[in-house]
């Protein structure tokens, strides 16, 4: 049975919570009692978030697809701060594009952020965590990383390896103490999912609503998320249907192009101007 785990007076560090879940996620947990470090390329808005948030929150430069960077934003964490309690795996990109046009960029920098960075994250978390019998590590995925939608093909493909390294780690290291929880939003109302329409059936959610998830999860230690929750029985609903009929349906609903339908919007292009700027140029800037 899972333990219960309050959240306050703990020790959290978030990747990518200089904006939308990841900010919504550090003032959850500074709400509830804790010290959070977030951690964003971004490393100007990192501390700006900070800031706003109190004396219990701390901002620094952090690039997840950096190994080294990633080891060094934890040691510092842990030498200022103290021990990292929880970690939460939160940075994430999502261009919309019709698959055989992407370019190899984009492909590259979905890998090295969505996948390599919660990849160094995981690892880093469970080597400073084990020794001391307990923790608890969360990563980010989707509802994309269960189902794939068109417009977002190496996005779900990404976010389907976050759902299984989750899975392989949690059987993995069940012995050490170490919670492991997944979280597979629908579409949020952030910047990623800017210029999308809404879906009758898979409505757009808001980033508290992930952040109490989370926060709920580190509480009460549970595995699979979905946010909203309908999404768990609609998601076994379609895995359960043959692949003519799942198809079939994904059209009937118009699942097959609302997120393809935003590619080319002049609000996504702002969004995904940004999201592939590399952290060279994003010091540059700085």
């Amino acid at each position: 049975m899972a333990q219960h785990q309050n959240a306050s007076d703990r020790i959290v560090a978030i990747t990518g919570g200089a904006r939308g879940i990841g900010a919504a996620t550090a003032a959850a947990f500074v709400n509830a009692g804790a010290t959070v470090v977030i951690g964003d390329i971004d490393a100007e808005q990192a501390r700006s978030t900070a800031e706003k948030l109190g004396p219990t929150a701390h901002g620094l430069a952090l690039d997840v697809t950096d190994p080294v960077g990633v080891s060094e934003f934890l040691d510092h964490v842990e030498g200022q701060v103290g021990p990292i309690e929880v970690l939460i795996n939160n940075a994430g990109i999502m261009p919309v594009v019709a698959f055989a046009e992407e370019p190899v960029a984009s492909v590259q920098r979905q890998l090295a952020i969505n996948v390599a960075g919660v990849i160094y994250g995981t690892q880093e978390g469970i080597r400073r965590m084990r020794p001391r019998g307990h923790g608890h590590i969360v990563n980010i995925a989707s509802a994309a990383g269960k189902i794939g939608f068109p417009g977002v093909a190496t996005y779900s493909a990404t976010k389907f390896a976050v759902v299984g390294l989750t899975e392989a780690v949690a059987l993995e290291y069940r012995d050490t103490g170490i919670e492991f929880s997944c979280v597979m939003p629908g579409l949020t109302n952030t910047e990623l999912a800017a210029g999308l329409n809404d879906h009758w059936l898979l409505k757009t959610c808001q980033p508290e609503d992930i952040s109490q998830a989370i926060l709920a999860a580190v509480d009460r230690p549970r595995h699979r998320i979905y946010v909203p929750k309908h999404l768990a029985p609609l998601n076994a609903f379609y895995s359960a249907l043959p692949h003519a009929l799942g198809t079939r349906m994904m059209r009937l609903v118009g699942a097959d192009h609302q997120i393809l339908d935003g590619a080319g919007d002049a609000r996504r292009a702002v969004y995904e101007a940004r999201a592939s700027v590399s952290a060279g140029e994003q010091r540059d800037d700085l």
